[in-house]
């Protein structure tokens, strides 16, 4: 396994201030960014669009294809805000940034993890209150199962299940 890098790693900082533990992931500044920042639009949205990495056959920006998913999807995001598997941030590598073995201001624990995207639907233009029950309860079922799967790991001690949703998310 490759050395922590704070620039690559996942990992916790502790705040002081607040008493509590914030989560770093510089990582994830390494991403495309496709978002927009623009009033709502009223143009209607293709059902399938060959430039976006969600839809059903297209290719992702790390290369990967999605499949040809007629129902909900769900797949490892590929800039994920932790990894499963990454080096452990020691003290060495906090007193390379610190240049102290000690710093109440600056401390550091790395943290592991996964992050899933479950995609609605294969349809681009529809959002979940557009869905029929059906597939919503299709969404819902994914949901389950990952909340399921994801608790099922020892190491993982918080699941939390959120969406991104419009242009302004990319």
């Amino acid at each position: 396994m490759s050395e922590f890098s704070f620039t690559d790693h996942s990992h916790r900082r502790f705040n002081p201030l607040t008493q509590s533990w914030v989560l770093c992931s510089p990582h994830r500044a390494k991403r495309p960014w496709l978002g927009q920042t623009e009033e709502q639009s009223t143009e209607t949205r293709p059902s399938y669009n060959p430039k976006c990495y969600l839809c059903p056959g297209n290719t992702r920006a790390t290369g990967t294809r999605n499949e040809q998913y007629t129902s909900t999807y769900v797949f490892t995001n590929d800039y994920a805000a932790v990894h499963e598997n990454q080096p452990m941030c020691t003290n060495t590598d906090i007193e390379q940034v610190t240049r102290s073995s000690s710093n109440d201001l600056f401390r550091v624990e790395s943290v592991c993890g996964t992050c899933k995207v479950v995609c609605f639907s294969p349809r681009h233009d529809l959002t979940l209150p557009e869905l029929s029950v059906e597939e919503i309860i299709k969404v819902v079922c994914a949901w389950q199962q990952v909340y399921a799967d994801l608790s099922r790991n020892p190491e993982i001690k918080y699941v939390q299940l959120f969406e991104n949703k419009g242009a302004v998310m990319g």
